[in-house]
């Protein structure tokens, strides 16, 4: 069952006073129930803009952007915030955690702002945290504990909602490469347990060979879309492959 139809999407930036640049041009994409896909390419392919279009975050031009069948662009401001903070998790290089709180209260903001009873919500961070290997930090604040700890208590707060899918922009970008690997292997795991969709921007190959699926960019148009059908180790040289191809950037290698 398809979760997201992407159907030809345009999305034209105006910088100063220069005509308008064209990112993403005609794109066509479906997200099933339960996927994990890495969206690649070289810088300026339109990955993170593709991503924060279907994250309601920003709009496209042209073309539609249905999420189980609801058109995003009918959307007003106030309906399509309750629907990111219900249906969606968000995941970011930076973090995004609020350092005055500790890291339990991070977790549950989205709860509060859901006015979930605190039964639920400490049932729910409990199990999260124990799930993400986090739960003896709980009441640490952000600035006490490791990026890769950081990162999982995103992860954890992008849960707690039970999202439909979790929109993930470059989530292992600040992380050295344990960390990298750790994030990813707990990514895999909620995809699986929670049958979660996840859609991640990368550049990382590394990262992007524990997905089931990689999208790759070039100038704001799907170049390639490959499925893993062998092990991880055999399609992360393909993601490479095709990366060298299409004049990935010196990280994408």
């Amino acid at each position: 069952m398809s979760i997201l139809n992407i159907e030809n999407v345009d999305k034209s930036y105006k910088l100063g006073n220069k005509d308008k640049i064209k990112v993403l041009n005609g794109i066509n994409l479906q997200v099933e129930k339960g996927e994990f896909v890495a969206i690649m390419g070289p810088s300026g392919s339109g990955k993170t803009t593709l991503l924060n279009i279907l994250s309601g975050i920003d709009s496209a031009d042209e073309g539609k952007v249905l999420f189980n069948g609801s058109n995003l662009k009918n959307m007003n401001r106030s309906e399509m915030a309750l629907f990111r903070r219900q249906k969606m998790g968000m995941v970011f290089q930076e973090f995004n955690l609020i350092d005055s709180l500790t890291v339990k209260e991070n977790i549950m903001i989205p709860m509060i702002l859901e006015k979930k009873e605190i039964e639920e919500m400490e049932c729910k961070t409990q199990n999260l945290t124990e799930l993400l290997g986090i739960s003896d930090i709980l009441n640490k604040n952000t600035y006490e504990i490791s990026g890769g700890q950081k990162q999982r208590t995103a992860i954890c707060r992008a849960l707690v909602n039970e999202p439909v899918v979790i929109f993930a922009d470059e989530p292992t970008g600040n992380l050295d490469s344990k960390s990298t690997k750790d994030v990813m292997n707990y990514l895999n795991k909620v995809n699986e347990d929670f049958s979660t969709s996840v859609l991640m921007v990368t550049h990382d190959s590394f990262a992007a060979s524990y997905c089931k699926r990689a999208v790759l960019l070039k100038d704001g148009k799907i170049i390639a879309d490959i499925l893993k059908k062998a092990s991880r180790k055999e399609f992360f040289h393909k993601i490479l492959g095709l990366l060298s191809l299409i004049g990935g950037d010196s990280d994408d290698l």
